[in-house]
């Protein structure tokens, strides 16, 4: 009797087993529908650009971008330079959205549709802050990708990828989304969505799909230490993109508020000293004079809690809204301040291409140049570790082409030319007493000793 017990019991687990993976079998997203209804809207495209036109610094930016979106570089050789990408339909009469980084400084853009017709494309507007590109092609009648809400997406939910990863065109792979409102600190104004969709090179400017078909992203950057996929994967909102293309397509530029405030994240410690219940927010750290936030009353040691009827649940999210909202809107800022919630209003200034949405270079201790470095005053115990009465300070540096410079973090500035540096404001000053392609030679102390460093401009 025991015996039949026992067999009984193992026979009912093995149905509910059998049961619990039938049941997730059925529950399963339907990718071969979901591929027949969009796939025709994605192309392949081929960005061109001709040898005698690629000088040893635009390909340096090239090579500059393949390393900063996919890892490891593809170094250029004298010879026609060929980039590869992905991109999809948003119109019928021929629009075309992919990133800036597949077809920047191309000569000849050729787009692919996957019934092999080709159509030479003209760049409509690119956008180097957002990384998103819009391109028309002349013809009628094509399919069209359906426009989602990148808004409404779940952490969790199923989506899809469809591009030409290594030039194998029309690649389907799918995931999950594992979180959003990521900040990789390259466009600030992104808050990228990040999957576990596999892409590689070439997936660049192809849509992210979702289970409505609709496409709610563009694919554009990996996380990897090899330069292949490691399952993290980033995509450019396509609410952010719409809206960025709408722009390109009206004038072929993008306008972004300014609001002149420098923020900081804010910590636990930093929550306790402001009485605030949890870290939330952005910290203000610097209002710039003259600014939108000045003249609306922020001031430094803020928490910017709300902007423009949006929550602002850490620093990072900060920036993507203010970009988002067009200058001389007058928004509501919510604010933190000795405890008390306090709201301001705000007729945001605009954004030129030297400046952050939150921040104008002004005259603060540190300053972040157009150069691709920052730069700060010295501290007296700096000045004596130095063995230096003036100079200034190299706190990041943010462009390869710095690197390749010679100039490291940590370096004193103490010459610009045969002029010493006194402070940041001097520095400046005697930057924009420089000819615009005038190199820029420093001299700078090392590691304790000096030397001499050239940086080029265009």
């Amino acid at each position: 009797m025991f015996k039949n017990k026992f067999h009984s019991i193992i026979f009912l687990t093995s149905l509910v087993i059998s049961q619990a993976g039938f049941s997730q079998k059925n529950n399963l997203p339907d990718f071969t529908s979901l591929v027949e209804e969009t796939g025709a809207a994605v192309v392949n495209i081929t960005a061109r650009q001709n040898a005698k036109e690629l000088t040893r610094r635009e390909r340096s930016q090239r090579e500059d971008m393949l390393e900063r979106f996919f890892g490891v570089p593809q170094y250029p050789q004298e010879r026609d330079s060929v980039a590869g990408g992905s991109g999809f339909i948003i119109s019928e009469d021929g629009y075309i959205l992919t990133n800036r980084h597949v077809i920047h400084d191309a000569d000849e853009i050729l787009v692919t549709l996957i019934d092999r017709r080709e159509f030479d494309a003209k760049l409509i507007g690119e956008d180097e802050a957002s990384d998103v590109a819009l391109l028309k092609v002349d013809a009628k009648n094509l399919p069209v990708l359906k426009v989602g809400d990148s808004n409404n997406l779940k952490i969790g939910e199923w989506v899809m990828a469809i591009g030409s990863p290594l030039s194998f065109e029309h690649s389907v792979t799918k995931g999950i989304v594992s979180a959003k409102g990521r900040d990789l600190g390259r466009q600030q104004y992104v808050p990228y969505i990040q999957t576990d969709v596999p892409i590689n090179r070439g997936n660049s400017g192809g849509p992210l799909i979702n289970m409505n078909a609709e496409v709610v992203g563009i694919n554009t950057i990996i996380v990897s230490n090899t330069g292949g996929y490691m399952g993290l994967s980033f995509s450019i909102p396509i609410n952010t993109a719409m809206s960025v293309a709408e722009q390109l397509k009206s004038g072929g530029k993008v306008q972004r508020g300014l609001l002149g405030v420098n923020i900081e994240p804010v910590t636990q410690k930093m929550a306790d000293y402001l009485g605030l219940k949890k870290p939330q927010g952005a910290l203000v750290n610097n209002v710039n004079k003259g600014s939108s936030a000045e003249k609306a009353g922020i001031e430094v040691q803020d928490v910017i809690v709300k902007f423009n009827g949006q929550k602002v649940e850490t620093s990072a999210s900060l920036p993507p809204l203010v970009g988002s909202v067009m200058p001389g809107t007058k928004v509501e800022v919510g604010v933190i301040r000795d405890g008390k919630r306090i709201n301001l209003e705000a007729v945001l200034d605009g954004l030129t291409d030297n400046e952050v949405a939150l921040s104008s270079n002004g005259d603060s201790p540190t300053s972040k140049l157009d150069l691709g470095f920052e730069v700060a005053n010295l501290s007296d115990d700096e000045k004596d570790d130095n063995d230096v009465n003036n100079g200034v300070l190299v706190k990041e540096i943010t462009s390869r082409d710095i690197n390749r410079s010679g100039l490291r973090e940590g370096d004193v500035i103490i010459k610009i030319g045969k002029t010493p540096v006194k402070n940041v404001k001097h520095f400046k000053k005697l930057l924009s007493e420089l000819e615009k392609d005038e190199p820029i030679v420093l001299l700078v102390k090392q590691a304790g000793v000096n030397r001499f460093i050239v940086i080029e401009r265009n």
